[in-house]
């Protein structure tokens, strides 16, 4: 009976109905002040609420499909994505300020020239005004004095909407991964630079430069790569950025990447959509400027401007997510342009959470990393 199936929910129901049913009838058999009766009335109350709580957290799981099953739910689910590639064809200062390091564990050491670091930042972007923290790892070759004259690529790293930075590090563990995948030779070194694409919280800005509001679109394209760049040793030509993210964060990637080449040689969205939703997180995002809101919208980008000469990554489930056929089809008519290239994680199961993205990142690092150059 699997997690998401109507029988599982219904189950859940009748066995909730049938133990307050129980209690209310067994209630006056249990009044009496012996230890027997006391602890049945605790049994009781016990079961009916723990029945009560699976009850609705199936149906929220129904509802927004954050675990596909059971081994998912309980985070037994290890296989690892496979990509698939659809072939068709440096001073302090300054508008980023280094707050706090720690060490990367895993296999490193202490020393940053051994296992990396995570720099804690803020940004402020130079001509949107928009402030925001960022988690920046650095590879362990950053560090060594072989590597000292050398700049690196970088891959933006985008949480979903709400998230958080801190959870990019400590739950889905990108910094680990990718100093495990380097030290396997399965990587490059590369800096990631690590935030939530939720600018001016709590308002959910989809990445879209709001007529009168954040320039949210302008901050990731131009304020971001400008401000890591004076900072850090990263590329600067053509081919040295690259973008990823899950949920919201995954839609954003994509847009970036298909709006401007020229800065994201590369996008993964993990478990993305293709549309900005309007919704009372979001408020009103195009005040009524049709060209904002065609924009907006992957669909309309593939159907109506011309093909952007980058890399795409998509990835769902097959059971578990919801974009499953939205992702086919996106698949397609990427394909069908030419030009942009096309790869794709698809995983049997997995639902929207943190458990089936952390299957997915060994891969998308590795695919980010095959198309970005640090020169």
């Amino acid at each position: 009976m699997g997690l998401t199936s109507n029988a599982a929910l219904t189950l859940a129901i009748l066995f909730a109905v049938l133990l307050f049913a129980g209690t209310v009838w067994q209630w006056p058999r249990l009044a009496r002040r012996n230890w027997r009766a006391v602890s049945g009335r605790v049994g009781l109350l016990f079961a009916t609420q723990l029945a009560l709580f699976a009850t609705l957290g199936l149906s929220a799981n129904q509802a927004f499909g954050f675990y596909a099953t059971w081994a998912d739910l309980f985070g037994q689910e290890d296989g690892q994505g496979v990509v698939v590639d659809h072939a068709s064809g440096p001073g302090s200062g300054g508008p980023l300020q280094v707050v706090d390091t720690r060490r990367v564990k895993e296999r490193g050491g202490s020393r940053p020239e051994s296992g990396g670091q995570v720099q804690r930042v803020d940004i402020v972007g130079r001509s949107t005004h928009i402030a925001t923290p960022a988690y920046v790892y650095l590879p362990p070759e950053y560090f060594q004095p072989r590597y000292r004259t050398r700049t690196f690529p970088a891959a933006v790293v985008l949480t979903g909407y709400p998230g958080t930075a801190q959870a990019l590090v400590d739950k889905l563990h990108y910094p680990r991964t990718a100093l495990e995948l380097a030290k396997d030779g399965r990587v490059q070194p590369m800096i990631l630079v690590m935030l939530r694409p939720t600018v001016a919280p709590p308002r959910d800005t989809e990445c879209v430069d709001v007529p009168g509001g954040p320039q949210t679109e302008s901050f990731f394209a131009e304020d971001l790569p400008e401000a890591v760049v004076a900072h850090y040793r990263v590329g600067k030509k053509p081919g040295s950025w690259g973008i990823i993210g899950d949920s919201t964060g995954g839609y954003c990637a994509l847009k970036l990447a298909m709006h401007h080449p020229g800065v994201y040689a590369a996008g993964a969205g993990l478990s993305p959509y293709y549309k900005a939703p309007i919704d009372p997180t979001t408020g009103d995002l195009f005040q009524g400027d049709e060209e904002v809101r065609d924009r907006s919208d992957l669909w309309w980008c593939l159907k109506h401007l011309p093909a952007p000469d980058t890399s795409l990554l998509v990835s769902s489930s097959r059971i578990g997510e919801s974009n499953y056929k939205d992702t086919l089809r996106f698949i397609d008519q990427v394909k069908a342009t030419g030009l942009t290239r096309i790869s794709s994680i698809i995983l049997d199961s997995g639902g929207h959470n943190f458990n089936t993205w952390r299957r997915e990142i060994p891969g998308t690092l590795q695919w980010i990393s095959g198309r970005l150059s640090g020169r």
